[in-house]
């Protein structure tokens, strides 16, 4: 039987293979409400017969956001423009959905990808004042973020708090923090990022502690039958910076608050960054967490074959692969794979008719 096609068990959430479709921005929201093509981005992934969907990062609060045309879940707008979604999702799709709830720190207050992700001045009309960890810029040349102080940080749990009260509300199955790719949470943990001299900066201890006061803090407000990770980077491919060992010591502080799983990425903290891309580059460092921190692992990165995602959970390299790109490339991935791997997958209906004949036994009706 194909591993990668075994049940899992994602805390409480019983899924039907260990298949992620991770976080993508869409850069496509209105004041951070989701629109039609939300509707139609996710409802199509929705039928991809992966085990579960997780929204692309939403933000806790407007300054929060990536981009002006960032998904966020702040307002009342933006609940009851995800509520729609969401219903059309469940409606027809047995998929289970989380949200990744995120604040942009420093990397906040730009342009959408095609228009170029240039920072965007604080003075212009659709750019705001950047908040990070200190008083460090992205890249050279861009306006410093401010350092946050008691009340900011303070601001940012309670943004986060209201935020997974608002995903309870919606009744999404899990949340996913965003700790990766140089966003807020990951500038608190990188030694190149935060310089404070107060108890979040510094040591080891210190640079973990904001990032699990706000796990504390969002598993605290959640439903407590259902899960909620963190997305890390495990290193930022520069010397001197966050690194794989202190993503295990993170990792073990996440298990110890009841986190099931950690998603493991990398990069995004600093242009500097020297990352060597390879198919499945950041397998290894799932790899060495799962042993090290004795927590379940959703590996993700350049995972585009069907037999490479079998040897990764086969291997117990880690419990899960995670897709975004490849996803995208193909939204029928979880098919084509099952179908490879002699698996089987839940179709809808009005698709059954499109089962090869090549493969008589791959949709599961029932």
């Amino acid at each position: 039987m194909s591993e990668l096609f075994k049940p899992w068990k994602l805390g409480s959430l019983d899924l039907p293979n260990r298949i992620m479709i991770a976080p993508m921005c869409e850069y496509s929201a209105e004041d951070g409400s989701a629109t039609d093509w939300h509707m139609i981005h996710l409802g199509h992934l929705a039928l991809s017969g992966s085990g579960i969907l997780v929204t692309e990062a939403t933000a806790v609060s407007p300054e929060g956001r990536i981009s002006p045309k960032d998904l966020g879940l702040y307002s009342d707008a933006n609940e009851a423009a995800l509520a729609k979604v969401l219903k059309a999702v469940r409606t027809y799709s047995p998929i289970k959905v989380a949200v990744q709830l995120a604040h942009a720190g420093r990397k906040a207050s730009t342009r959408v990808p095609w228009e170029g992700g240039a920072q965007i001045p604080p003075k212009a009309q659709d750019g705001w004042q950047t908040v990070a960890p200190s008083a460090l810029p992205f890249a050279d040349g861009e306006n410093p973020p401010v350092a946050l102080d008691a009340a900011g940080l303070a601001k940012v749990k309670a943004d986060f708090v209201a935020a997974a009260k608002r995903a309870a509300s919606l009744g999404f199955d899990g949340i996913e923090l965003h700790g990766a790719h140089g966003y807020l949470l990951h500038e608190f943990l990188s030694p190149i990022s935060n310089v404070r001299t107060d108890n979040y900066g510094g040591s080891l201890e210190n640079r973990l502690r904001f990032p699990l006061e706000i796990y504390d803090a969002v598993r605290a407000a959640f439903p407590a039958d259902k899960p909620v990770w963190f997305r890390v980077s495990a290193s930022d491919w520069v010397d001197g910076g966050w690194g794989v060992e202190g993503t295990v010591a993170f990792a073990k502080e996440l298990k110890k608050r009841g986190s099931p799983i950690i998603h493991v990425s990398s990069g995004g903290l600093t242009p500097r960054q020297q990352i060597k891309i390879k198919p499945g580059y950041q397998v290894d460092f799932s790899e060495r967490v799962k042993k090290e921190a004795g927590i379940e692992t959703v590996a993700v990165g350049l995972i585009t074959e069907p037999d490479q995602a079998e040897e990764i959970v086969r291997d117990g390299k880690a419990d899960a692969i995670a897709l975004a790109r490849a996803m995208l490339y193909d939204p029928r991935w979880p098919w084509h794979a099952a179908a490879k791997l002699g698996a089987h997958v839940k179709a809808p209906n009005q698709y059954l008719r499109s089962q090869p004949h090549d493969h008589p036994n791959l949709f599961k009706t029932a």
